[in-house]
């Protein structure tokens, strides 16, 4: 790839910047309300982290799915969903800070039955979503 290239990729499509930006202060906003209601202790189950990577997942997994046959540019729908609200929303960082904290406070057993269901449970959701919309996906490619 030569200067030029490179640089013509790394140009942001101001309409997918404001995507992105718009998405990404949904989810944060939908993630702060779930910390609020689900404040993590270091001693329990993290809910909000939880809710809100397994909400980010299945999104994803659906989002992709439906827009897996455009161009990337055709849509804005993908910068402000995957990029921008589920960016925001979900959290690999906090998952693994509470993993730290629930093992710091002697609770190992609850912290790799988060970290199982957590990676599990968004495969499984983000698979799900993938495949619930491959019928529609043929349909739609097929006419």
């Amino acid at each position: 790839m030569s200067g030029r290239q490179a640089a013509q990729a790394l140009r942001l499509d101001p309409r997918v910047a404001v995507a992105v930006a718009l998405g990404g202060a949904l989810g944060a906003l939908a993630r702060h309300g779930l910390t609020v209601a689900w404040p993590a202790d270091g001693c329990s189950w993290p809910w909000a982290t939880f809710a809100a990577n397994l909400i980010g997942t299945a999104i994803l997994g659906l989002l992709l799915a439906s827009v897996a046959h455009l161009p990337p540019r055709a849509t804005l729908l993908r910068p402000f969903l995957a990029a921008g609200f589920c960016g925001a929303l979900t959290t690999f960082s906090t998952l693994q800070v509470e993993l730290i904290r629930l093992g710091q406070h002697g609770h190992a057993g609850l912290a790799a039955a988060y970290l199982a269901a957590s990676l599990g449970g968004g495969l499984l959701l983000a698979a799900t979503g993938w495949h619930a919309l491959t019928p529609v996906r043929r349909r739609v490619t097929d006419t």
